[in-house]
């Protein structure tokens, strides 16, 4: 296929294409979440009604939707342990009040009384209520990852499967167009066969701190290893991108800073306790949550904006968020590295690390006639037969704008029971988890694993 062919088949000119982002709805970091492709959309007969099980950050970027496009998702129950999270879902979605639920147990004990289930309660509790959700007849929106537990996945799939109902995986880098546009360049052949790639993402030491040493992914042991829990996007990205199965996986990486012996002269339990470094420490929670306002998405902060110094520093004084990061109970890995063998011989590594002043994920795509830099918000292709280069740039969000592009989908793909309208079902995303664990186990025991699925 000529070049210029290629270009017009691929409708690859970024300039030319409309990312529009939402007047209100954000994404947990705060920017402006990109609307779907209204092109992609076939007509409806009714929204598609599901409840939300829940109503944490990630619950809401998913619901929100149903605000945005109430013709085609309306949210008719919510269940959430958390009495402010769950009285501000209910009115937001209006939300009769026999259809609100302090646990996701509760939700099965009724009758079903939705086509849909979205699950976004913390890791280890998606196992539960997506087997129940599917033994009830829902069709199901499952944040990733799917489970802490290699079987439990295995299980998910084969009771999708036996009572035929469609679980879309959270996979939102699917979604975004920055990673449809470099998968429909390597799918066509535009730079000839993919000889390797190199995937980075740099998590940002502030975030790091956040989520992975004081936050709820703190402790492997409870929750998830950092690979699934942060990073089986990036496993998942590769795989897809490359349209290949991996077969071997090798791992390094560990905990390296946010450790006890690390801790500073004069540093104490919590930062509010009278730290004597506190004021030039970059994790000072008291500087990242108090003085500058950021990281907050995890504070159930009240409507009177009088009262949120007061709230926050009752966080800080009260939960793990004000604790010294290098005196908490975390073990995730703050470096890791992964080396994978896919088929046909093509290699490929990804990197993930916190200590870096910036986030995004970087790509580095080479294949035998050309090359490909990105880093999710721009990307150049040099073609190594015309000697020429081709950039392109486009909106972002925090997720590449795949949020709402895979909540249209699962819609359509709920809608119309066609489990083709995604590219994320359980089927197709259970091959990147089984890549994590196999890291996770390589990591541990030093040896390179065979990847089974």
């Amino acid at each position: 296929m000529k070049r210029r062919e290629a270009l017009e088949k691929l409708t690859l000119a970024f300039g030319a294409l409309a990312f529009t982002p939402s007047a209100w709805a954000r994404t947990e970091d705060g920017t402006p979440i990109l609307l779907p492709d209204p092109k992609k959309k076939k007509s409806l007969d009714r929204p598609i009604t599901a409840i939300t099980l829940g109503a944490g950050n990630r619950g809401n970027v998913y619901g929100d939707y149903a605000v945005e496009y109430p013709g085609e998702l309306d949210i008719v129950g919510v269940a959430e342990p958390i009495e402010i999270r769950r009285e501000r879902y209910m009115e937001k979605h209006q939300i009769k009040k026999k259809h609100v639920f302090n646990t996701w147990e509760d939700v099965f004990k009724v009758e079903k009384f939705a086509d849909a289930v979205i699950i976004t309660t913390p890791d280890d509790l998606h196992y539960g209520p997506c087997m129940e959700a599917l033994k009830m007849g829902y069709d199901v929106l499952l944040e990733k990852p799917i489970s802490p537990s290699e079987q439990e996945c295995r299980d998910i799939l084969a009771l999708a499967t036996e009572k035929k109902r469609i679980v879309a995986v959270c996979h939102v880098l699917r979604y975004a167009p920055y990673f449809i546009k470099l998968r429909e360049l390597i799918q066509t052949g535009m730079l000839g066969e993919v000889v390797s790639m190199q995937h980075f993402e740099p998590i940002n030491h502030i975030h790091m701190s956040h989520s992975y040493v004081r936050g709820n992914w703190h402790n492997s042991a409870k929750g998830t290893p950092i690979i699934l829990a942060k990073s089986c996007h990036d496993l998942d990205i590769v795989k897809w991108m490359l349209g290949k199965s991996c077969t071997h996986i090798q791992a390094f990486g560990s905990l390296s800073w946010f450790k006890e012996s690390h801790a500073p002269t004069g540093s104490t339990n919590r930062c509010t306790d009278g730290c004597a470094v506190e004021k030039d420490c970059p994790y000072s929670a008291l500087k990242i949550y108090h003085r500058d306002r950021t990281y907050l998405h995890h504070f159930d902060l009240p409507e009177d904006k009088s009262r949120h110094g007061e709230v926050i520093m009752d966080y800080l004084k009260n939960s793990d968020y004000g604790r010294c990061v290098y005196r908490m109970d975390n073990d995730q890995a703050d470096h890791y590295i992964c080396n994978m063998l896919f088929e046909e011989g093509v290699t490929a590594s990804f990197n993930m690390e916190a200590f870096t002043s910036y986030h995004g994920r970087r790509t580095r795509i080479m294949g035998s006639m050309g090359d490909i830099v990105g880093d999710m918000t721009k990307f150049s292709w040099y073609d190594f037969r015309t000697r020429e280069t081709t950039e392109w740039e486009h909106g972002s969000d925090s997720h590449g704008g795949g949020d709402w592009n895979l909540v249209s989908d699962w819609i359509q793909a709920v809608a119309h029971q066609d489990e083709s309208l995604l590219t994320s079902t359980i089927g197709a995303s259970i091959e990147s988890h089984v890549m994590g664990f196999k890291a996770e186990e390589s990591r541990k025991g030093k040896q390179v694993k065979v990847v089974e699925v």
